[in-house]
């Protein structure tokens, strides 16, 4: 897609500091921790359900919960050693989750029954993807094998794979462009033939030049596979603004991207279907950027799922200062973490810990009505006029201002001069307008 025709289809957001300190900076495998805390939800969904024992001894790579439900996935020692505990812990979203601890034996033993799979047909093939346990590894945790459930391929314009990474300081998915291509472009040609998809479109900032010249070279050895250049602007990776930025698109409220014709698949997920096909290691480790102000040696990490956050940053040199506020994921969409027990998740793209300097945020001041929140914002919603719809109470209000539309990306919060904590609100108003529609539901079935 040329410039000129991005600038006319162009979704607005905000331009923020790249920070990407680790972009040059290939994996290193971290050291086998004594333990892993692996929660039994790491997705979009039902949690797995536990198949081991305390007392067990299980070996990495070995199933040990299965997927309870459409919409779930199965769960994976990500070490060998002893099953030690099954028990529930408070997550960061302020939620008990079950989790399985094992203690290492530290011989990272795999499982002898793991094997590459063998499928025949598309049905054999979703299956493969729902015993990888892989889920989608940018951030949402979708489960792969349901968002790649598609009943009529006919309607499968474009599987556009995301390489956006448009987060500061993440650069993850960068050296998997870099460091794993053959498995990318494997899992493209795979998808390519099992969704008959008439095209796929490699979607990457232009602040990542040597992935686009990469994937560029490698697109011309292939059929109907290009790249799209897009120029760095916050929130690019976002789903809805990918389609619309690479499609032309819009998907409407309620509606999924195979509603206007488009599959969007994170590179790295990607790349982790064709290992996994290749070598029937479920997923079961992942790659993280480990970065911020307080950190004494950023890097990208290949880490067990499980391992602590404590045990990572001390793999990486520890703290060369007392951090303040540490998030899992970037700074715009990251979520604060209360504990560095916390363990890494099958969807963690980064673990960032900021000095004091940085983690303190500015002071809130009235709304001065400037409207840079509508500006910048993406889909072009009302901040504001939500902010005193909430304060009003006034659900009926919020809903008619779509604020369901908002993917929370915190471009209102980030442009806003005032520091109003609107991107807060906004996911706030939704949790209300979900618990009115469903209490309205259950008025309506008692009436019955």
């Amino acid at each position: 897609m040329g410039l000129n025709l991005w600038i006319q289809l162009k979704m607005h957001g905000v331009h923020v500091p790249h920070h990407k300190n680790t972009a040059a900076m290939p994996a290193v495998i971290m050291d086998c921790p004594k333990s892993v805390t692996i929660p039994m939800s790491m997705h979009i969904g039902t949690p797995a359900r536990p198949l081991v024992k305390v007392g067990e001894y299980v070996k990495m790579g070995q199933r040990i919960a299965e997927a309870d439900g459409f919409v779930s996935s199965p769960v994976h020692a990500s070490i060998s050693g002893t099953v030690k505990k099954i028990d529930s812990f408070l997550a960061s979203n302020g939620r008990r989750i079950p989790a399985i601890t094992i203690e290492s034996d530290g011989l990272m033993a795999r499982c002898e029954s793991l094997e590459p799979p063998v499928y025949h047909n598309q049905q054999e093939f979703l299956q493969t993807l729902t015993d990888s346990g892989i889920v989608g590894l940018g951030g949402a945790g979708f489960p792969t094998s349901v968002k790649l459930t598609v009943k009529n391929m006919a309607k499968i314009d474009a599987v556009i794979v995301n390489g956006a990474e448009c987060e500061p300081y993440i650069t993850s998915d960068t050296r998997t462009m870099l460091d794993q291509s053959r498995l990318v472009m494997e899992g493209a040609r795979i998808l390519q033939h099992q969704l008959k998809a008439p095209k796929i479109l490699f979607a990457i900032e232009d602040n990542k030049p040597e992935c686009i010249a990469l994937f560029e070279k490698l697109c011309a050895a292939e059929d109907a596979m290009e790249v799209c250049s897009l120029p760095s602007m916050y929130p690019q990776g976002g789903e809805k603004v990918l389609i619309y930025h690479t499609m032309g698109r819009l998907v409407p409220e309620g509606k999924l991207p195979i509603d206007v014709g488009a599959i969007v698949i994170n590179v790295t997920t990607l790349a982790s279907i064709a290992r996994y096909l290749e070598h029937g290691l479920p997923l079961v480790r992942k790659c993280i950027t480990v970065d911020g102000s307080a950190v004494k040696e950023p890097k990208n990490v290949v880490a067990p799922i499980g391992a602590s956050l404590a045990d990572v940053f001390a793999f990486c040199g520890g703290f060369k200062a007392e951090p303040k506020k540490v998030l899992y994921g970037g700074p715009m969409m990251g979520i604060a973490v209360p504990d560095l027990s916390e363990p890494i998740l099958k969807n963690t793209n980064a673990i960032l810990a900021f000095a004091e300097d940085e983690a303190t945020p500015p002071k809130t001041t009235a709304c001065i009505r400037c409207g840079r929140c509508i500006g910048h914002c993406p889909l072009r919603l009302m901040p504001a006029e939500v902010e005193d719809a909430y304060a009003a109470g006034d659900v009926e209000k919020l809903a008619a201002l779509k604020v369901n539309l908002c993917m929370e990306c915190g471009c209102c919060s980030y442009i806003c001069p005032a520091h109003r904590p609107l991107v807060q609100t906004n996911r706030l108003a939704k949790a209300k307008v979900a618990a009115y529609l469903r209490e309205q539901k259950q008025k309506e079935a008692a009436a019955k």
